[in-house]
C-alpha cells in the first residue's frame, strides 16, 4: 500500500527533540526519508534515527549551525547529494536562550534569539529553494508560537519577535514561491517538550493547563501530524496558511 509521502525527502531541522522528533517520526511513518538537523542534541539526534529505522524507514544525521551560512548551505546539500532531491522543510528549529525582559535583554541574547529563529530559517530556505522548485511537490513549514498573539509572556519578548518575523517570513515565501512550492505555518500553543523543561517552571506549566480551554496541554504528536498534513498532497490548495494548536488559549 502506498503512503502519501514515499519516495520523498525531508529537511527537519532541530529533529532530535519535541517537536522535530515527533515530526521527524510521522513524516517517516508516511514514507519520507528524512534529513535529521541537529545542533548541540547528537544524542538526541541518533535517537530520532533509532525510532525511524525500528519503523522500517531511513534517514541522514545532518549536523549544523544554521545561524552561519556556510553550514545551512551544507546541511541542503549534503542530503541532496545523498537522496538526489529534496521535497520538504520543516524549518523547526528554535530557542529563547533565555527568558529575560526587553529592557533587560543583553544584544548579544537577542542577536543569537534572531539569528538561530529568523536567520537560521532564511538561510535553511535559501538554500532548500531550488530543490523544492523542481520537486513538484515542494512544501515549506515552518514552526511558529502562540507568543506571536501573546507578545512572549515571561520574559519570551526576544522569542516572539523572532517567531513573528517567521511569519511574516511565511507569508512572503508563500506569495514568491507560488504555485511551485507551498509555504505554510503552524502556531503551536503550550506543547510539553524538554524546550518547557528548561524555560518554563512546572507551576506555569500547571497555570497553562487550566488556562487551556481544552484543559491540558499539547504533545509533539498533535503538531507533528498537522505538519504531516501541510507537507502532502491533501493540502495542496492550502498556501500562506498558519493553522493554531493551542487547545483554545488564542482563538481568532
Amino acid at each position: 500500500m502506498s503512503r502519501p509521502l514515499d519516495n520523498r525527502v525531508a529537511l527537519i531541522t532541530g529533529a532530535g527533540t519535541g517537536i522535530g522528533r515527533a515530526t521527524a517520526e510521522r513524516l517517516a511513518a508516511d514514507g519520507a526519508f528524512i534529513g535529521i538537523h541537529y545542533h548541540s542534541s547528537r544524542t538526541g539526534a541518533d535517537r530520532t534515527l533509532a525510532a525511524i529505522r525500528r519503523m522500517g524507514g531511513d534517514g541522514l544525521l545532518i549536523p549544523g549551525d544554521i545561524s552561519r551560512e556556510a553550514e545551512a548551505n551544507g546541511m541542503v546539500d549534503a542530503l541532496v547529494r545523498e537522496r538526489g532531491r529534496l521535497d520538504i522543510l520543516v524549518n523547526n528549529a528554535g530557542t529563547p536562550v533565555q527568558r529575560v525582559s526587553i529592557e533587560d535583554c543583553p544584544l548579544e541574547v537577542w542577536e543569537q534569539v534572531i539569528a538561530t529563529n529568523l536567520t537560521g530559517s532564511f538561510l535553511v530556505t535559501r538554500r532548500a529553494i531550488p530543490h523544492l522548485r523542481a520537486s513538484g511537490h515542494g512544501s515549506i513549514i515552518n514552526n511558529l508560537s502562540l507568543s506571536v498573539q501573546t507578545g512572549g509572556a515571561h520574559g519570551g519578548g526576544p522569542y516572539a519577535a523572532s517567531k513573528g518575523g517567521l511569519q511574516v517570513f511565511t507569508r512572503t515565501l508563500a506569495r514568491e514561491l507560488a504555485p511551485q512550492v507551498r509555504v505554510n505555518a503552524v502556531m503551536p500553543g503550550v506543547i510539553e517538550t524538554p524546550h518547557h523543561d528548561v524555560f518554563s517552571t512546572p507551576e506555569r506549566m500547571e497555570q497553562y493547563r487550566r488556562e487551556t480551554p481544552i484543559g491540558r496541554n499539547g504533545n509533539p504528536g498533535e503538531v507533528a501530524q498537522v505538519i504531516a498534513f501541510l507537507a502532502g498532497d491533501e493540502s495542496s490548495f492550502m498556501t500562506g496558511a498558519l493553522l493554531d494548536i493551542n487547545g483554545g488559549r488564542f482563538l481568532r
